[in-house]
């Protein structure tokens, strides 16, 4: 009997949702065949099965949000198992009456002081995640005072947003019969108070159509506004000169698509001039935990992907030791896997840096979001034929807005236009061989 378990789809991922059964208790599951589907703030993918069998047991149904490594069902390799159902709940036996006792009367209380109750926060209900730590860090919670919604009681972190969003406990008022003593004020522990946001109102002769966010899209909303609330966000946008890149991918793009099968686009030349700009500013590869900077020796790319139903991160490992030709089959086996549900879970977890592509719809810049726990996001625009002037003369240059949106907390201005004045360079004079 094999256990499933919940993957973990991220280092930041703690949790994850079930959203459908592929497969039902006594069919048979093969190998790497699809047997579950899930959602988080990173991916929405088909989850394989690591051995064949039938599916003897589901633990989880569908719809459920359970922590990483939960176990949602089993999977019998010899396939002979009987299919494991639910045992009733038993009934409980009604009490016995208990043996007649004469009352015997209490003595009189003896009056003592009454002493001032103190109650100790319980202590916290298993690991909590680094998200969790570093949100309780930031706004100086003490996590036991936080009830736990998660599995075992674990606190996560709409359990503290709730936290937070909570008014602060009203100081006890003393009893009408005794007259209230003068103290000096006392500061209680818990958050200040928030005012809740007002409820939507809509119009009674309006038309509305109110539809339920998916589990994806609820996951990345809450993602963005983390993102907001841990980053001082900063963009900083560079006119990059790409009409020698362009010369480059005209001569190379019909035998490039004739020899590999895919199309040669400017992405993987950006995802190139990236990872050398990444290589001279490696804090522009970290990370913040704390007061601590965490700088990472590999350069991984998260690429993002638009599917119709929200945007995830696939990860290219190591892309600077990569070519071209290296970039652009991984860009689009990415792609194609992650539109077809087809990642593995580690695929889109543990990126550095991360490439989004808005020009690919036709806008000029954007300023992204950045993809905690990196520090930067690399936003490119469409590359259009532009006038431009050049020693005095107007000329035509395919130009393209690139900007890079960095954490404030650890990188500033400087900083930032000297990353994208490197990539601009290696852009703008590029000269490596392409095939």
């Amino acid at each position: 009997m094999t256990d499933i378990v919940m993957p973990q789809m991220g280092e930041s991922i703690v949790e994850g949702t079930l959203t459908k059964w592929l497969k039902k208790p006594g069919e048979r599951i093969e190998k790497d065949e699809a047997l579950f589907e899930i959602s988080t703030d990173k991916v929405d993918t088909e989850i394989p099965s690591p051995v064949a069998g039938l599916l003897s047991e589901v633990l989880v149904e569908e719809g459920k949000t359970v922590a990483i490594n939960t176990v949602v069902g089993r999977v019998d390799e010899t396939g002979t198992g009987a299919v494991a159902v639910a045992p009733a709940p038993a009934v409980a036996e009604a009490p016995k009456p208990a043996p007649s006792v004469e009352p015997v009367p209490a003595p009189e209380p003896v009056e003592e002081p009454a002493a001032a109750a103190v109650t100790e926060p319980a202590p916290l209900s298993g690991p909590v995640s680094p998200l969790v730590r570093r949100m309780a860090r930031e706004h100086n919670i003490d996590l036991r005072l936080v009830k736990g919604s998660g599995a075992g009681g674990r606190v996560t972190k709409q359990d503290v947003e709730a936290y937070l969003a909570a008014p602060s406990p009203a100081a006890p008022v003393a009893p009408p019969s005794e007259p209230a003593a003068p103290a000096a004020p006392v500061m209680l522990p818990g958050p200040p108070v928030v005012a809740a946001p007002a409820a939507a109102v809509y119009a009674a002769a309006g038309k509305v159509r109110i539809e339920p966010m998916s589990v994806m899209r609820q996951k990345i909303a809450e993602h963005m506004v983390m993102s907001m609330r841990t980053s001082p966000h900063v963009t900083t946008v560079h006119k990059v000169d790409m009409t020698r890149v362009a010369a480059v991918r005209g001569r190379h793009k019909a035998e490039f698509q004739a020899r590999y099968g895919i199309s040669l686009t400017y992405l993987s030349f950006i995802a190139r001039a990236a990872c050398e700009a990444l290589r001279a500013f490696p804090v522009m590869n970290a990370s913040v935990d704390g007061t601590n900077i965490v700088y990472h020796e590999g350069i991984n790319l998260s690429i993002a992907v638009a599917l119709d139903q929200g945007l995830i991160v696939p990860v290219i490992r190591n892309a600077d030791e990569l070519n071209v030709v290296g970039l652009q089959k991984a860009i689009a086996d990415l792609a194609s896997r992650a539109r077809s549900r087809q990642l593995k879970p580690d695929e889109v977890h543990g990126g550095t840096f991360t490439i989004t592509n808005f020009g690919s719809f036709g806008s000029l810049f954007g300023t992204p979001v950045i993809n905690q726990p990196q520090v930067g996001i690399l936003g490119v625009g469409t590359v259009e034929k532009t006038p431009v002037v050049i020693d005095d003369m107007i000329a035509i240059r395919s130009i393209c807005h690139i900007g890079v949106t960095f954490d404030h907390r650890l990188i500033d201005g400087a900083t930032g236009d000297k990353f994208m004045n490197k990539l601009k360079s290696v852009l703008e004079n590029w000269s490596e061989s392409i095939l």
